[in-house]
């Protein structure tokens, strides 16, 4: 790309010369518009991209729980990209790049009218600005949906989705992105290890924690048990659709069509999302025997969200490191996340939350000119920290305060056995897979599916089961 530019600019400079003063200012004006063009377009192919992911969460979803709620899942990622677009779009942006108060929130710019302070970053598009960031807000919400997957109404879930996507998420990235008091101080985060990631992580582990753990999940004396999913292929071809996402969600985090900067970014990216995948295989083979295919799954992940912060500061050795720490990291949060009895299905606490904490710190050590190992001393380690500890406290406050705040009105989980038959029939009376109900009252058997039959009575053996094991 830098070589086409550069021919181009030197045809439209050769021009400008023989045609005269006027024309050559004309024509310097031609190649700035097509500069503002072309990283007008990268921006939007990025968020192209990021809005790829979107299935990626969904399918690990759906992959990591049950069929009977599969259809739930889909429907509960389906609304949080679509509602969580809106509400930003109308509250979220302002709050986050509005003129801001205190360095802490944007007051103006509500439904992208009225930005008296804002200058677009990207070829000068409001627009393109507004579809990019649209997409991280999204992404930070949908981390929720894992760690409350197959016991929560869909009504509360999307007041939670949409609080996140208008206040929290945007006030978290009104302090750094948003030209606010952490970007003063001096914080880094490159593409949301924390902005991002650990706003999604810390309110997915506030609303696993509220809402409890899934029945059958935990033994009478605590004992955490699998409970499985119903498709390993689902969720891993989930995790490659996240991978290839995040060329665009790091990638895109350039902001500009720069050819160098942008692969150096994103070699950074792949190195740590691979050795992550890898750390988290050799892990699982040593702790337990098998190279567990979930949790390199995760490890993956792990990788990719632990270098979002640094991967356009840190050395190829330095995103080797992240990727290193997150893929080993994970593998130890995930079990212990299960030992405090906080039931979440996905691993999102661990991936996102505790991987993208360590990424956010990460850069204090690692910067290759001002991290700690590198020479720089602890002044911008300290400001990481800093940084982490505050996104963590603001986001378990309001997210806690939100979740429960609708347990306590509208309540947030369905009934015991609603969960027991499935959140596909009672949340949607649909089902993800329709041939499983074949007998039950919902689909009733007959000579060919749907067809001139009498409802036969609804099977009582997945109630009867979930009950076996709830007595064990």
């Amino acid at each position: 790309m830098r070589r086409t530019m550069v021919v181009a600019g030197g045809v439209v400079l050769g021009v400008g010369l023989l045609a005269g003063p006027a024309a050559a200012q004309e024509a310097e004006l031609t190649l700035e518009s097509v500069q503002a063009n072309i990283d007008i377009i990268f921006l939007m192919m990025a968020a192209a991209l990021v809005l790829l992911m979107h299935p990626g969460f969904a399918l690990l979803e759906s992959g990591l729980g049950r069929a009977k709620n599969s259809a739930h899942i889909i429907m509960k990622n389906l609304m949080t990209l679509t509602l969580g677009v809106v509400s930003y779009y109308a509250v979220g942006f302002a709050l986050m790049y509005g003129t801001q108060v205190g360095g802490f929130i944007g007051t103006d710019g509500f439904f992208l009218q009225g930005l008296a302070s804002y200058e677009p970053v990207t070829g000068g598009s409001l627009s393109a600005d507004f579809l990019f960031q649209a997409m991280f807000a999204a992404t930070a919400a949908t981390i929720i949906s894992g760690a409350c997957a197959e016991r929560m109404k869909f009504g509360p879930y999307i007041v939670v989705i949409l609080v996140v996507t208008a206040v929290i998420y945007p006030i978290v990235g009104a302090w750094k992105w948003g030209g606010g008091w952490l970007a003063e101080l001096g914080f880094l985060d490159f593409a949301g290890s924390t902005i991002v990631h650990m706003t999604g992580g810390i309110a997915a582990f506030m609303g696993a924690a509220i809402l409890g753990p899934r029945l059958g999940k935990f033994a009478a004396d605590g004992t955490p048990r699998a409970l499985l999913g119903h498709s390993i292929p689902l969720a891993m071809l989930g995790v490659l659709l996240l991978f290839f996402g995040w060329f665009g969600f790091n990638g895109g985090s350039v902001l500009i069509a720069d050819g160098p900067v942008v692969a150096s970014v994103l070699l950074a990216t792949v190195l740590a999302g691979a050795i992550g995948g890898v750390a988290a295989a050799l892990m699982t083979r040593v702790r337990y025997g098998k190279y567990d295919v979930a949790m390199t799954g995760n490890g993956i992940l792990a990788g990719l969200v632990g270098v979002t912060a640094g991967a356009d500061v840190l050395d190829n050795l330095g995103a080797l490191g992240v990727g290193l720490a997150a893929g080993i990291l994970v593998t130890l949060v995930v079990p212990l996340v299960d030992r405090i009895r906080v039931d979440d299905p996905v691993g999102a606490v661990a991936v996102h939350g505790a991987c993208g904490a360590l990424g956010t710190v990460w850069v204090g050590l690692a910067h290759s000119t001002e991290g700690l190992l590198y020479g720089g001393g602890a002044g911008l380690l300290g400001v990481q920290a800093i940084g982490v500890a505050s996104v963590a406290a603001f986001v378990a406050a309001t997210s806690g305060l939100v979740f429960f705040g609708l347990k306590a009105t509208v309540g947030i989980r369905v009934t015991e056995t609603e969960e027991i038959e499935g959140l596909d029939l009672h949340e949607h009376g649909s089902y993800g897979y329709p041939e499983l109900a074949l007998g039950t009252q919902a689909y009733p058997a007959g000579p060919r599916f749907g067809e001139g039959a009498a409802p036969a009575p609804a099977a009582a053996g997945t109630a009867v089961q979930a009950q076996a094991i709830l007595q064990q």
